[in-house]
């Protein structure tokens, strides 16, 4: 991604100060708050507001960056501040959620998958910011931070609302969370979405499906802990599935289409 330069402000005798744009660093704050509440909540038993307060985080990060390209108030700072936020939303609080409900019991298995889930989140976020301009914008390297935080508070909440307690679960939540910790560093493919063109033509079948997607939604919506644990666990699982595919197929990913030049 290329960032545009933030704006100066005039300091009189030829100098200047960096200025920082408010309104996506405004949003990034908030997902930064929603972790921050994630990891209190896990502090006082309260698992399912933590667990809800990721995903609320999930939804401020998609949004820091798309309002920032919207607005033209892309920065290194606002890149670096979103980077950090993530470690805290993606990487700490989820490994914390997880320990406090199930894996503080056991000993030095359970602080060692949940130190392994936040190292491994930290890894994932520099290797991210590192290789942004160098890999296929068509799929992500590895489980992103945020998709490997919804599987493991999505678990969490599903569970909390099915009455489960953590000591009941010791051994599954281990595996979730070392699946999750893992997958973030590994080298499997997960589709990005990013050379989706909201302004192309699509087939009217594609708006069944959209439209069919849109009901479900409003379906489940009293069973929104399981809707969402699912498709984080769907999303998950398709990397290796993808993997799985290409090996069977035997042909290797067809590169991106070039890019369009600009209109005169």
């Amino acid at each position: 991604m290329d960032y545009d330069r933030p704006r100066k402000k005039w300091l009189g005798k030829g100098r200047f100060r960096p200025g920082i744009y408010w309104l996506p660093n405004a949003i990034t704050t908030a997902a930064l708050f929603a972790g921050f509440y994630a990891i209190v909540q896990a502090m006082n038993g309260r698992f399912e507001a933590s667990a809800a307060a990721i995903f609320v985080a999930m939804v401020f990060d998609g949004l820091d960056g798309r309002v920032a390209r919207l607005t033209r108030t892309q920065s290194a700072f606002g890149a670096e501040f979103d980077s950090l936020s993530d470690m805290v939303a993606f990487g700490a609080a989820p490994a914390l959620v997880v320990y406090e409900w199930s894996l503080k019991g056991m000993g030095k298995i359970g602080w060692a998958a949940a130190f392994a889930y936040c190292a491994c989140a930290a890894l994932r976020l520099a290797r991210f910011n590192t290789n942004i301009g160098t890999v296929d914008k068509r799929f992500f390297q590895g489980l992103p931070s945020p998709a490997a935080a919804a599987v493991v508070a999505g678990f969490v909440w599903c569970m909390e609302t099915f009455a489960y307690k953590g000591i009941e679960l010791r051994g599954i939540a281990v595996a979730v969370t070392v699946f999750a910790a893992f997958t973030m560093v590994s080298n499997v493919r997960y589709y990005s979405g990013k050379d989706i063109n909201i302004r192309r033509s699509v087939p009217f079948p594609v708006v069944v499906l959209i439209a069919l997607g849109v009901a479900l939604v409003f379906f489940f919506s009293d069973n929104l802990p399981e809707l969402l644990f699912t498709v984080a666990a769907i999303y998950g699982a398709s990397g290796y599935v993808y993997w799985a595919y290409t090996k069977v197929r035997g042909k290797p990913t067809p590169p991106p289409p070039p890019l369009m030049p600009p209109a005169a």
